[in-house]
């Protein structure tokens, strides 16, 4: 994360008329990687928080941690779960990783990636679909516009140019949009195959809004602690926390989240009954509860 303090440092002061230049100041952080498990509908469930660092005592390497994580998964789900990952995991490592295991996986892939198409020439995958009608057309929901927006689909056969692994490249077109591309152990050789695993993908908002919850209203990024064990206490008791709000999801109209937030968190206005927030007004509808109504053991302190 870029360090504040030393941008304060590195301002003019009275007497000082040349003060240190040079690019931002950077401070090393830590390492973490979130496991949410969701099926086609209802809230995600977190099912493994992990930490590591690259500095110190408890040094450790990503690929290290990361395919422990993913050993951990194949040990207990097996190939039941399709993996979900974005376009940070994509590339030669981490692939790796799944065909050694034989992962379902459904991965976004970037734009400028290359693929070997079915004559074995490595292109991009704008240059595989280019110039091919999709193969079908739905109206889906933009959550992020608030509106319906025709998608296209359309998929082709590839492999991948270091192990030569047999795969699918599912392409989703949008207007105005950029398409997604989408590489894939899964078949898609068919439309109604191409449009499960976009709206798998499609899915993925949900994790990426809880990410961004645990980030910021947690704030899991800034723990104000040096030791490396006691951060790693404090990042523990964050994750019972954030496991304990999401068990309350989803809030139906007889549940105890929704006579909390009715009680504690009310809201009325217009863009409060649109946007959909239930984590952040739920940790506030909680934390009023309790200033309210102190559980015995607090009282008694």
């Amino acid at each position: 994360m870029r360090s504040s303090k030393a941008g304060r440092w590195k301002r003019i002061k009275p007497g000082y008329y040349n003060p240190p230049g040079g690019p931002p100041v950077f401070v090393p952080g830590f390492h973490w990687l979130q496991i949410l498990v969701i099926g086609r509908k209802g809230p995600p469930t977190l099912a493994h928080l992990h930490w590591w660092t690259t500095r110190g005592e408890a040094a450790s390497q990503a690929r290290i941690e990361e395919a422990q994580i993913l050993d951990h998964i194949d040990h207990v789900w097996g190939k039941e779960v399709l993996h979900v990952w974005d376009r940070g995991f994509a590339g030669n490592p981490w692939l790796t990783q799944a065909f050694l295991r034989g992962a379902r996986f459904l991965l976004r892939w970037p734009k400028n990636y290359t693929l070997l198409d079915e004559q074995e020439q490595r292109r991009t995958p704008g240059e595989i679909s280019k110039g091919k009608r999709s193969w079908d057309h739905r109206m889906l929901w933009d959550a992020r516009h608030q509106c319906e927006c025709k998608t296209g689909v359309i998929a082709f056969p590839v492999f991948d140019p270091t192990h030569q692994q047999p795969l699918w490249l599912v392409v989703a077109r949008r207007k105005n949009q950029p398409p997604w591309y989408l590489l894939t152990s899964e078949p898609a050789h068919t439309p109604e195959l191409a449009w499960q695993l976009v709206l798998a993908y499609a899915r993925r908002g949900q994790i990426e809004m809880a990410i961004r919850y645990h980030k910021s209203e947690l704030a899991l990024e800034s723990p104000r602690l040096l030791q490396w064990d006691a951060r790693h206490k404090l990042m523990l008791i964050a994750a019972l926390a954030y496991s304990y709000l999401l068990s309350f999801l989803p809030i139906l109209p007889d549940s105890l989240a929704h006579w909390l937030l009715q009680h504690f968190c009310p809201r009325t206005g217009k863009r409060s009954r649109v946007v959909p927030t239930p984590l952040y007004r739920l940790r506030l509808a909680l934390s009023l509860f309790w200033f309210s109504h102190p559980p015995p053991f607090l009282s008694s302190l």
